[in-house]
């Protein structure tokens, strides 16, 4: 019951991350997965059927990998959240500040390995 309340806490978390600049959706989204597996098979199936999410987990999951498509749209949306950061703060300290947080998951995103099964979708599996 523990595992099933904190995946729809982190669903909820990934949910917040697709609108929020500074929240990552992708992480959230891997740590319900993982919970549903051990608690809820219909959950976790229902989030691997998720149009959107699901192809990502899926790749994740299968290979430690994720699509060339998720991977340029994650960092991009690193280095425009980073820009419009530093243009929005006065202070170069806080700045670097900014620049340096995200400066790993960048790299981090950056050195993933791109899925070799872009087109094949968890339901044919």
């Amino acid at each position: 019951m523990l595992l099933k309340i904190i995946g729809v806490f982190f669903v909820g978390l990934a949910a917040l991350g697709a609108v929020l600049p500074i929240l990552p959706t992708t992480p959230f989204l891997l740590v319900s997965a993982g919970c549903f597996a051990k608690s809820s098979p219909r959950l976790h199936k229902k989030l691997l059927s998720n149009k959107t999410f699901g192809p990502m987990i899926f790749h994740w999951q299968d290979s430690r990998s994720i699509p060339l498509r998720a991977k340029i749209i994650s960092l991009i949306t690193m280095v425009l959240s980073v820009a419009w950061s530093c243009y929005m703060l006065e202070s170069n300290y806080l700045r670097l500040i900014v620049v340096v947080l995200v400066a790993c998951p960048f790299v981090f995103v950056l050195r993933l390995p791109l899925s070799k099964q872009a087109n094949v979708k968890p339901e044919e599996q």
